[in-house]
């Protein structure tokens, strides 16, 4: 009987964390790893691993710090003082519109390649069209069904996705010429580097989505009247954590197994860039394989579209209350539910705007938005961890000592990398 209780209280719990994993399996996993496979077979496999696990602390501190005091991560930075929520927003304002561009643009331009000649008839301009139509489609849907929604959708969409990139990635390892793969960089290049600092700015996420994680702990509550204890959201956070590791690493293989060594290289053209990933697995998988390939493609960047969409105006939101006010656990402000609907229409035209500029280069707009995330990522990390320590946190949900010394060693990772990298391009620079 005890057992079964669990279970059901998990079951309410459980959501945020599928949420999260909609949201980071994106662009870092479908473009990034997959290029990563593609132009360097299995180099960068360690890196990727690396990032996954040092980044794992500050990810974690979003649910665990909402479940432990019924408050979103801003209000954690609100306590440390109002400095904290200035650092925050200026983050947030400097990355939210390429971001959320990217995102948009990725998914378009699969979703014109899904499309095929019916996407013809809007000529060069398909790519925006689709956009704008996305923008629209997703704020209808968090418009009509709020969290409800976007809770069952990214649920299903998630499953969708996990099975078919899956299923893809077992369909390639026979083709995979192991002899000739190589498990670290054979030279780190200015241009190795500056692809390895994008691959890990949005690997598996960028840490903007902490909070929005805790910010989606605290929907659910309210959805399902359900207080879940620290052990529930944190369970349902690492069920999508370690998913988001397993879909990075299928997507590199897909890339290193389909890709690498086929002596072609990415078009940066948003449609062009599509027709390859899926032309090359067709090629190699057979054409039986494209319907696979192109919903998994698309599934994936839909929810990262919708999460996005959702998460950024749900922070921005919350983080001005918290300048007015100090959060009531699991009671949004009315001034909240207002700027969240304003932040949504700010951010659709502002990441549509972005995109009319970027018609003709996907890649660089990707490496532009992941480069500025890993930049900006040790700051984040360090007030999650500052937030986690609070007093307002009760003793038995602060970290251990061990986990306190895992997560400085996280923020030392991004500080490290990231101090390297500015160094070693001021140097290319002079």
């Amino acid at each position: 009987m005890a057992e079964r209780v669990r279970e059901r209280t998990f079951l309410k719990a459980l959501g945020p964390g599928l949420l999260w994993a909609g949201a980071a399996v994106g662009v870092s996993h479908l473009v990034q790893s997959t290029r990563a496979g593609a132009n360097y077979g299995f180099a960068l496999l360690a890196i990727v691993l690396l990032a996954n696990v040092f980044k794992y602390p500050a990810f974690s501190f979003g649910p665990r710090y909402a479940a432990a005091t019924g408050t979103s991560l801003l209000e954690g930075y609100r306590r440390r003082g109002r400095w904290a929520l200035v650092v925050y927003g200026v983050v947030t304002l400097g990355s939210m519109f390429a971001v959320q561009a990217a995102v948009t643009f990725v998914t378009a331009a699969i979703a014109v390649q899904a499309l095929g000649s019916a996407a013809g008839v809007l000529g060069d301009k398909a790519v925006l069209v689709l956009s704008a139509l996305l923008t629209v489609i997703c704020a209808t849907l968090l418009l009509i069904g709020s969290y409800r929604w976007l809770d069952k959708i990214v649920k299903v969409v998630v499953l969708v996705l996990t099975l078919s990139t899956v299923s893809a990635t077992l369909l390639v390892l026979p083709k995979i010429h192991w002899g000739g793969m190589a498990f670290w960089p054979s030279e780190l290049d200015f241009a190795t580097i500056g692809f390895i600092v994008a691959l890990v700015g949005w690997m598996p996420s960028a840490f903007d989505i902490s909070i929005w994680h805790s910010l989606w702990t605290l929907a659910r509550r309210r959805e399902t009247n359900h207080a879940p204890s620290v052990r529930e959201s944190m369970l349902d956070f690492n069920i999508g954590y370690l998913g988001t590791v397993l879909l990075a690493l299928c997507f590199l293989t897909l890339g290193a197994g389909v890709m690498f060594g086929s002596g072609e290289e990415f078009e940066s053209s948003p449609v062009g860039f599509a027709a390859q990933i899926i032309a090359l697995y067709t090629r190699n998988l057979g054409a039986w394989s494209a319907p696979v390939i192109t919903l998994a493609a698309l599934t994936v960047m839909f929810s990262t579209t919708l999460t996005v969409i959702d998460g950024y105006p749900r922070a921005v939101a919350c983080l001005i209350s918290r300048f007015k006010e100090e959060e009531v656990p699991g009671q949004p402000s009315e001034l909240s539910r207002k700027t969240y609907w304003g932040a949504i229409a700010v951010l659709g035209v502002g990441s549509l705007g972005i995109i009319t500029f970027a018609l003709k280069s996907l890649t660089s707009l990707v490496d532009v938005a992941t480069t500025v995330s890993f930049l900006v990522a040790p700051a984040l990390a360090w007030l999650n961890h500052r937030a986690m320590m609070g007093e307002e946190v009760p003793a038995e949900h602060r970290p251990g000592p061990k986990f306190v010394v895992y997560s400085w060693l996280g923020i030392i990772f991004s500080l490290t990398f990231a101090l390297y990298y500015l160094t070693y391009l001021w140097q290319k620079i002079t």
